[in-house]
């Protein structure tokens, strides 16, 4: 009979890593746009672009 003890910790482990590493990705995205955001909705102005976002 298997026994499967340590085995819902290790996806919790997972997750939480997956969350965490999302986490990050998300703040390094939103402070990128934060710090480029101007330039890029202008290039998309010019381009006739803007009014798709």
């Amino acid at each position: 009979m298997k026994t499967n003890g340590s085995r819902p910790l290790a996806n919790w482990i997972v997750m939480g890593a997956a969350a965490l590493v999302l986490a990050a990705l998300t703040g390094l995205v939103f402070a990128m746009w934060l710090e480029n955001g101007a330039d890029i909705f202008l290039a998309l102005a010019q381009s006739g672009l803007a009014w798709c976002l």
